[in-house]
């Protein structure tokens, strides 16, 4: 009885080093929309830096999780949240790493004339901020339904990406000097569009914990 509670007190614990962990992801990536979307230096640069942070809470996680396997062998439900909690720190990272490189983004493009506003950048933006709020917040209270709406969402982020893509390449069109920050608003956008795909991901992940149910790459809403 006493070793079950304090196995249930280490699953605790790692539900808040992921929670703890998603915080700073979510930090990042509104700090990165931000930093683009006004033009912010010192923002971007403090992305670049604190990225460091969610890569240390990963290598953290990792390892609190290979103890857990190792030492007490857990089962059902409980094997399902170490598996799928290698699955969100996976991603996780790896929206840090979009968000780093959209910080680069921004730092190249303060070095050129201002483009003018993007109103689907903005939405883009917004949106996958949203996304990433509502597949935290899918863990934490492990509901499956906001979950599943969170797979909807990513059509959208594909479709402003895509609208994204083909404004900017009508502009090179017509304005042939504009057409490097086009290309970085192009791949900015692509870098947005990544972070929906990896909050989807994070939704299928909570899906798999709270079901077992494996949904990769058939999400749906």
């Amino acid at each position: 009885m006493q070793q079950r509670i304090h196995f249930t007190q280490k699953l605790d614990e790692l539900r808040m080093q992921l929670i703890r962990m998603a915080a700073l992801t979510e930090k990042a990536v509104h700090d990165a929309t931000r930093a683009y979307l006004e033009n912010d230096t010192d923002l971007a640069e403090s992305v670049v830096m604190n990225d460091a942070a969610v890569n240390d809470m990963e290598d953290a996680i990792d390892t609190f999780n290979l103890e857990l396997l190792a030492l007490d062998q857990p089962m059902a439900k409980d094997l399902r949240l170490i598996i799928g909690s290698m699955r969100l720190t996976v991603n996780l990272e790896r929206i840090g790493d979009e968000c780093v490189n959209l910080a680069h983004r921004t730092l190249f493009l303060s070095t050129r004339p201002p483009l003018p506003a993007n109103a689907r950048m903005e939405r883009l933006c917004a949106h996958v901020q949203d996304m990433l709020t509502k597949a935290v917040r899918a863990f934490v209270d492990e509901d499956t339904v906001l979950a599943g709406e969170i797979c909807a969402m990513d059509h959208t982020a594909d479709e402003l990406s895509l609208k994204v893509l083909k404004e900017a390449i009508s502009t090179m069109v017509e304005e042939t000097r504009i057409v490097e920050r086009s290309v970085h608003v192009i791949m900015a956008s692509r870098h947005l569009e990544r972070i929906g795909d990896l909050a989807t991901n994070l939704a299928e992940a909570v899906i798999f914990i709270k079901e077992g149910q494996n949904v990769k790459h058939r999400c749906k809403g």
